[in-house]
C-alpha cells in the first residue's frame, strides 16, 4: 500500500470517505429503526443480547453484543481519532497556531454552551446530572456527509473548518471520557496498563515502524484499561497516538495506518454502532415522554446550544479582532455550519451509554440524541444551500 502523493490529496480523500460514511451511517440508523419497529422487532433486541466471550486461562471477558460493539469496535474508531488528532496538531490545520484558534474557539463554545443548557433543564436532579457532556459532542461522518449534499455550493474553507471543529470536539469527549466517566479503578489493571502505555512510548522513541509491535501491545492494553474501570475505547487513543508519524522510512506509519483504518472505520465500525444503538421503538411514545427534562436538555442542547455556542464564540471573537471567518463563507454559512455541529449521533449516544448505564434512560437519550441531530441536519441543510442561492451573482438583462 502506497501512501497518498500529497497532504492535500490525503484531506480530499479524508473528506470523501467521511462524506460517505456519513450516508451509510445514516442508512445504519434508518435500518435499525425501521427493524425496531417492525413486528420482528424483538429479533432487535435479542440480537444484541447475545453473550460473546473470550477466555484464555483464568481471563475471562464475557459481554452481550451491544457491549463488544460500544467497548470493542469503538476503540478501533478511537484509534482513528488519535491518528487524526496527532497528525493535524502535528501538520494539519492544528498545527498552525493563527488558523487553529478559530476551530479551537467555536469548539469551545459548542461544548460550554450545551452543557450549560441541559444543567439548567436538571438542576436539582444529581443523577440526570451524570448526562451534562451527552450534547457536547458533533458527529463528524454524519455533519460532513449532509455537507457533501451541497457539493460547490460550500466553499472548500468551510469543510475544512468543519473538520477542525469536529476534530477538537473528539478531543475534548476523550478529555471528558478519562475524567468525568471512569468508575471504581483496578488498581492492579491499571497499572499494567500504565506499563503497556509506557511501552507504545518506547517503541515510538526507539523507532519502531511496524504496526504490528502497535497493535499487539494495543489489544493488551485494551485487556488492561477494561479491566481498570476506565473506559476501554481510551486505549484506541493512545494506540493511535502512539504511532509515529515521521520516521527515515518513504512512507509514514501513522499516514498508512490512518489510510487503511477509514474505510473500515467509515463503512463498518460506525454503521455497526449505529445499528447498535439507533434501533428505538417508537410505539407507545407520548408527548409527556418527549418533555422529560433530560430529553429537553439533550435535544435543546444540540439543537439550540450546539449552534449559539460555536456561531456565538466565533462571533464574539470576531468583534474583539482575535479571529478571522473562514475564506469566502459569511455569517450565514457560518450559521448554517454551526447548525451541523448539533448532529451529535455516534458521539452523543456513545456518552449516553456511559453517562446512564443500565438505568433505564436508553430510550430517552436515543429519541432525543436522534430528533436533535436529524433537526440540526435538515436546518444546517437548508441554511447552508438558501446561503449558497442568495451568494449568487444575479444575472443582468439588458434591452435595446
Amino acid at each position: 500500500m502506497s501512501e497518498p502523493r500529497s497532504p492535500v490529496s490525503r484531506l480530499q480523500q479524508f473528506l470523501a470517505l467521511e462524506s460517505a460514511g456519513g450516508i451509510a451511517l445514516g442508512a445504519a440508523a434508518v435500518a435499525a429503526l425501521v427493524f425496531a419497529n417492525s413486528p420482528v422487532g424483538t429479533l432487535y433486541t435479542r440480537l444484541l443480547d447475545i453473550p460473546l466471550g473470550v477466555q484464555i486461562g483464568s481471563l475471562l471477558i464475557k459481554k452481550p453484543l451491544l457491549l463488544w460493539v460500544n467497548d470493542g469496535l469503538m476503540a478501533i474508531f478511537f484509534m482513528l481519532v488519535g491518528l487524526e488528532v496527532k497528525r493535524e496538531i502535528c501538520e494539519g490545520g492544528l498545527s498552525d497556531r493563527a488558523k487553529a484558534t478559530v476551530p479551537v474557539v467555536a469548539a469551545f463554545g459548542g461544548m460550554a454552551v450545551p452543557a450549560l443548557i441541559y444543567t439548567g433543564f436538571n438542576w436539582g436532579n444529581g443523577e440526570a446530572l451524570h448526562g451534562w457532556a451527552i450534547p457536547t459532542a458533533t458527529d463528524i461522518a454524519f455533519a460532513l456527509g449532509v455537507l457533501s449534499l451541497l457539493g460547490s455550493r460550500v466553499p472548500p474553507s468551510l469543510r475544512l473548518f468543519l473538520l477542525a471543529v469536529a476534530i477538537i470536539d473528539d478531543l475534548g469527549a476523550i478529555v471528558i471520557i478519562a475524567i468525568f466517566y471512569t468508575s471504581e479503578l483496578s488498581w492492579i489493571a491499571l497499572s499494567l496498563a500504565g506499563l503497556a502505555a509506557a511501552l507504545l512510548v518506547c517503541l515510538n522513541l526507539v523507532g519502531v515502524t511496524h504496526r504490528a509491535a502497535y497493535m499487539l501491545t494495543g489489544v493488551f492494553l485494551w485487556v488492561c484499561v477494561l479491566k481498570s474501570g476506565i473506559h476501554a475505547t481510551l486505549a484506541g487513543v493512545a494506540v493511535g497516538v502512539a504511532v509515529p508519524l515521521r520516521t527515515s522510512r518513504t512512507v509514514s506509519p501513522l499516514l498508512a495506518l490512518e489510510h487503511d483504518l477509514h474505510p473500515w472505520v467509515a463503512f463498518g465500525v460506525l454503521p455497526a454502532f449505529a445499528f447498535a444503538n439507533a434501533g428505538v421503538r417508537l410505539i407507545g411514545i407520548t408527548v409527556a415522554d418527549l418533555l422529560d427534562p433530560i430529553e429537553l436538555g439533550i435535544a435543546l442542547g444540540l439543537f439550540v446550544g450546539k449552534p449559539l455556542g460555536v456561531a456565538g464564540a466565533i462571533w464574539a471573537a470576531h468583534r474583539c479582532g482575535f479571529v478571522t471567518l473562514p475564506e469566502g463563507a459569511g455569517w450565514r454559512q457560518i450559521y448554517g455550519l454551526a447548525l451541523l455541529t448539533g448532529i451529535g449521533f455516534t458521539m452523543s449516544l456513545f456518552i449516553g451509554s456511559l453517562a446512564f448505564p443500565g438505568e433505564g434512560y436508553e430510550l430517552d437519550i436515543r429519541i432525543a440524541v436522534l430528533a436533535a441531530s436529524l433537526a440540526s441536519a435538515l436546518l444546517g441543510y437548508l441554511v447552508l444551500r438558501t446561503a449558497a442561492i442568495a451568494a449568487q451573482p444575479k444575472s443582468t438583462v439588458t434591452t435595446s
